[in-house]
């Protein structure tokens, strides 16, 4: 195995558990109680989306520090941390350090948010939605292999990270009609009781 395609292995890692981590965000936005739900147990989900934030962002930058160990074409750390000027795919290399950057913003505001405020915190941690949609692009717009050779669209890899998009894409789509038909907070409780 090369290092290409441990580095692309790690991306696939990185993209999924970020996929999780979304879904996961989505389901306590709506207050979803794993008790009363399924699986009808007590599971944390607060710290299962805090643990999947870090997983992913330390193999985000094990994706990068992979990278460097290509031997063709030679990455350099400068070519890595602003690929503006990266020896190939410098775009889709750009977009993915954008979104590696917008992880790391996420995480340390998340780590931060009682320092933060939670209405502060709350509207910068909508950066994770930007950021996903990031790696979906980067993922889908790089070439594994690092030849140069065109992108194949429907590859197992590509599939994997198109349907990771679809699936947040969809949630998130889900989530918004869930809160209109279910608005929630005191003065929604308010408005329904009777007079």
């Amino acid at each position: 195995m090369s290092w290409a395609e441990l580095a692309a292995d790690a991306g696939l890692v990185a993209v999924g558990l970020l996929t999780l981590n979304v879904l996961i965000g989505l389901l306590m936005a709506v207050k979803y109680n794993p008790v009363r739900s399924w699986p009808h147990r007590r599971v944390n989900t607060f710290k299962i989306h805090n643990w999947t934030a870090y997983v992913a962002l330390s193999v985000c930058v094990l994706h990068v520090l992979l990278l460097l160990r290509v031997p063709k074409p030679a990455f350099g750390l400068f070519d890595v941390l602003v690929p503006v000027r990266s020896p190939l795919q410098p775009v889709e290399n750009t977009i993915g350090a954008v979104a590696l950057y917008a992880v790391a913003f996420v995480v340390v505001t998340s780590y931060n948010r009682l320092r933060l405020g939670r209405r502060l915190w709350k509207r910068l941690h909508y950066t994770a939605y930007a950021a996903a949609l990031l790696f979906y692009v980067h993922g889908i717009l790089t070439e594994p292999n690092l030849k140069g050779q065109p992108v194949d669209y429907i590859d197992g890899e590509k599939v994997f990270i198109e349907l990771c998009m679809l699936a947040v894409i969809g949630a998130s789509a889900w989530r918004v009609v869930y809160l209109r038909r279910h608005p929630k907070g005191r003065k929604a409780r308010l408005a329904r009781q009777p007079a």
